[in-house]
């Protein structure tokens, strides 16, 4: 890469095309007609030459890669350094923004098995009453080099909404707790921890997300909180790190602040609605940039979602996103096939005769391009890679021994005990106990039978209950003969991609049970082994919002805030989660955790 650029020297056009970040996802090099069947799904794992094309032709400022575009380190390494290749070949010579979701926790991309994708942002705030902000810059630090050693030079990471909502469906366990000063501080620290090791953050979702019990995934979400709120609660988060660390990007959330903007746009079906954030020149220009100082890089949340898909067509989305001050549009049209290259020649051209016709400023995308080319100049983004010394050296680097440690230490640390009567923790055993079971999916029943196995020297006699189906006469059988039940939740429900998978139905499909009715299931379970009088563990998998409903069956109750499995086949099934939480059942170590947010009758007195 030219070591400067100014903006004056790029054309229009050159401007632009920097200005979109675009996912290649699937491709498919023959057009369909596009129904659901037929739908293309072929993920690109190697550079198609229509896409090479394309971030060639338009000077393509960046890219998202998703899961589908990695199976293994020497692919992805590959296909990052084509894509490279390809922008080094365009008019301007500018280096991609190679991006990522790899928050940690719920939220990795890279196969858990190849890369270290820790135990996410609330175990890091449990862990924090002990440990300070030590994991929150260790865990940065580490898949910032992963990230670094693949040619991802962009993470969409840290999440900073400050979760004050127990129904929040999309953050909870992402947010580092319900306190802003928590999450400013451990924010700040990630934001130090990943630029400091030459990955450059995107601060999310601007200007909160913690507040909705509506994922923008799926609509748009409305934060009714006044003012005064907005700048105690959700806010602190990026004023405090703007101002300390001045992060590379801020990505701005799908989501309607009528206190912060009322103004009202007319969806594509007709009707009169408030402005999202993303859209709102008044949260983005004015509060962000002009009153909080921010002058890096804005980037919208990715333009398919249904927060802003269901109310705009996709080139009006990015008209507005620009014209409210953002300087990135990211996933701004789905490129599928030959025929969606089209509607991207039609999205510049639009975006040429907007600027000609002043509805854009010309002066204000000049300027949004300079950022962003400066953020590339200031982390010293370069096309030029040595492509098998890369692999060699991501090779050693993804999932080390170390980086693997520090994965299991953070697990351990967030371990959190809530409740423990009677002295039933650590758990008894002798040779031959029988423990129950009982689990939202049967591998993370295994995962936890085969951890607490490796950390007892007797042989015990382990059963099984799956919440995705189960024969409820074994069940109760199966309860009454044990010794102890240790039982999971994972609230709010686990999405399709964490499930376990639909081997649990296979023995007999008529005991399935529907995802709503899994929590009554369990509390069924859990009060059949009260009157049974059975020693009781209540393990919380996820938000831990959910002790108030199951937590007052159970004699003891711990937290864990993930239940990631990294390890999946014959002989083993294994996460750092369910490690540690076996260490802490049968007292190998102490739960030393505290709970970040405040639940329904535990901490809120």
């Amino acid at each position: 890469m030219k070591s400067t650029f100014a903006a004056t020297n790029l054309t229009l056009e050159q401007q632009l095309g920097q200005k979109l970040m675009l996912d290649f996802r699937y491709y498919c090099e023959q057009d369909s007609e596009n129904t659901p069947e037929q739908k293309c799904r072929n993920a690109v794992t190697e550079l198609p030459a229509d896409l090479a094309k394309v971030i060639t032709k338009h000077n393509i400022g960046g890219v998202i890669l998703f899961a589908e575009n990695i199976d293994n380190i020497a692919q992805i390494v590959k296909l990052n350094n084509a894509m490279q290749q390809a922008a080094a070949k365009s008019s301007l010579g500018a280096p991609l923004f190679i991006s990522i979701d790899q928050e940690g926790g719920r939220v990795a991309r890279i196969p858990r098995d190849i890369a270290t994708s820790f135990t996410g942002n609330m175990s890091i705030g449990a862990s924090y009453a002990v440990h300070g902000t030590k994991f929150a810059t260790q865990s940065a630090q580490v898949i910032a080099d992963e990230l670094k050693a693949i040619g991802v030079n962009v993470n969409y990471a840290p999440t900073v909404d400050v979760n004050m909502n127990p129904d929040n469906p999309v953050i909870n366990v992402r947010s580092y707790g319900e306190d802003p000063t928590l999450v400013s501080i451990l924010g700040g620290a990630q934001v130090a921890g990943f630029e400091g090791n030459g990955v450059i953050t995107s601060l999310k979702h601007f200007p909160g997300h913690g507040d909705t019990n509506v994922d923008s995934h799926t609509g748009l979400p409305k934060v009714m909180h006044d003012k005064e709120t907005i700048w105690e609660k959700d806010l602190p988060p990026f004023q405090t790190i703007i101002k300390k660390q001045n992060p590379g990007m801020i990505m701005t959330a799908h989501i309607q602040y009528p206190a912060l903007d009322s103004s009202t746009f007319v969806s594509k079906d007709g009707k009169t609605m408030i402005k999202p954030a993303t859209m709102s020149h008044k949260i983005i220009s004015e509060l962000l940039r002009d009153e909080m100082g921010y002058q890096g890089v804005v980037i919208t949340d990715a333009l398919d979602m249904a927060g802003i898909s269901h109310f705009f067509e996709p080139i009006e989305a990015v008209v507005n996103t620009f014209a409210a001050g953002v300087d990135i549009a990211l996933m701004p049209i789905e490129i599928r096939s030959p025929k969606d290259l089209v509607v991207l020649d039609k999205l510049i051209s639009r975006l040429v005769s907007e600027v000609e016709k002043g509805n854009l400023q010309a002066d204000e995308v000049a300027i949004s391009a300079q950022r962003i080319i400066n953020l590339k100049s200031k982390f010293k983004l370069t096309t030029e890679l040595d492509e098998s010394l890369a692999m060699q050296k991501a090779q050693l680097i993804l999932g080390d021994d170390n980086h693997r440690k520090v994965e299991a230490e953070l697990a351990l640390a967030a371990i959190t005990q809530v409740k423990n009567d009677q002295h039933t923790l650590p758990i008894k055993l002798t040779t031959n106990s029988k423990v129950h079971i009982i689990m939202p999916d049967t591998r993370k029943c295994l995962a936890l039978q085969q951890a607490i196995a490796e950390n007892t020297q007797q042989p015990l006699a382990f059963s099984c209950t799956s919440l995705q189906g189960f024969e409820p006469t074994a069940t109760l059988k199966a309860i009454n003969e044990a010794d102890i039940i240790i039982a999971g939740n994972a609230s709010p429900n686990q999405s399709a991609v964490e499930i376990g998978g639909m081997d649990d139905l296979a023995d007999n499909p008529a005991f399935a049970i529907a995802k709503s009715a899994q929590g009554p299931a369990l509390e069924k379970l859990l009060q059949q082994a009260q009157q049974a009088d059975k020693k009781t563990v209540f393990v919380s998998l996820r938000a831990p919002y959910d002790i108030a409903t199951f937590g007052q069956y159970a004699d003891a109750i711990l937290a864990t805030y993930a239940y990631n499995i990294d390890v999946d086949n014959d002989v083993k099934v294994a996460g750092p989660a369910f490690t540690a939480l076996a260490k802490v059942l049968v007292g190998k170590k102490p739960a030393q955790g505290t709970l970040p947010v405040t639940v329904s009758g535990i901490n809120n007195n």
